[in-house]
């Protein structure tokens, strides 16, 4: 479950700005990074790869490991705790784990309850977790968004229809913001959704499209929304693809403010990436020798 970098290909960290502006802040043929989240100080960004957790400093340019222990293999769905010295992250063997975000000793969350749990969120307080649920890790079932206490307890489905994934909090708490297939009968068409995360059993449409749209990221300041888009007809969200980096109001997901095309997908945005002062977001891409990204 670990992914690596093909023949050809590089992995490339990029910073956009809200102003539309992009900068390549690094490159690698080394090692595949995925899912960069924005540190609490604006100092850095947090990334993993290679099964391990790793931080970017943004001044000196510099990647190093976090050292934590305790903890399989991690995958690419983690989430920073508000208090912004801790971390919550999902593991390979389906399990979400905290930890100190300088490392150490990882503690599990999650129980032995048949479920396979994928983290995405945290609420604005750190006490609480939303993540989707795969029953006994049979992936042809579909994900079911729940939530737990980040201490650890008993987990909460939200009954929303069909496959969903990617439960992130708004600011202010009171929603869950993901991507679902319940608006659809054509496979894999994902579109963007949000349910009270107070027990919330009917999800709001928040934009209706032909493309197939995963992670809304809604900005600190719950002004703007970020996405990725796939081409039409993408079933799941899968590496190696001409995709799409979208920038949104949160007053209108139907008018994008800001389209950047990359070569990517899986691990270019699958967490929230946007700077504290909400004026930037990171995102990762792949690309390989005479690989062509998709156009705006």
């Amino acid at each position: 479950m670990i992914r690596t970098l093909q023949p050809g290909q590089r992995c490339e960290v990029w910073i956009a700005s809200i102003t539309g502006e992009r900068e390549l802040v690094f490159a690698t043929e080394d090692i595949l990074l995925e899912a960069p989240n924005w540190t609490l100080n604006g100092e850095a960004l947090v990334l993993n790869g290679d099964g391990k957790l790793w931080t970017f400093d943004l001044a000196g340019r510099t990647i190093s490991q976090v050292p934590l222990t305790g903890i399989p293999d991690l995958n690419n769905d983690h989430v920073l705790d508000p208090d912004g010295e801790h971390i919550f992250l999902s593991a390979n063997d389906g399990h979400i784990y905290g930890a100190a975000l300088r490392g150490g000793q990882a503690t599990r969350v999650t129980k032995d309850d048949g479920f396979f749990h994928f983290l995405h969120g945290v609420s604005a307080d750190g006490q609480e977790l939303a993540y989707v649920g795969i029953e006994a890790g049979d992936f042809t079932q579909p994900g079911r968004l729940m939530t737990v206490p980040a201490s650890g307890g008993a987990s909460t489905p939200i009954s929303v229809d069909g496959h969903c994934d990617g439960p992130e909090y708004s600011p202010d708490g009171e929603w869950l913001y993901f991507n679902t297939e319940a608006f659809t009968s054509q496979p894999g068409h994902a579109q963007l959704a949000r349910v009270r995360s107070a027990g919330g059993s009917n999800p709001e449409q928040l934009l209706v499209s032909h493309t197939v749209d995963w992670f809304p990221h809604l900005s600190p300041n719950g002004r703007l929304a970020s996405y990725i888009r796939f081409p039409s007809g993408t079933e799941g969200h899968p590496a190696d693809l001409p995709v799409d980096v979208v920038v949104v109001s949160t007053d209108d997901w139907a008018a994008p403010l800001h389209t950047w095309p990359v070569f990517g997908g899986q691990g270019t945005l699958n967490v929230n990436s946007w700077s504290p002062d909400s004026a930037r977001l990171a995102y990762v891409a792949y690309p390989i020798a005479n690989s062509t990204p998709a156009k705006d």
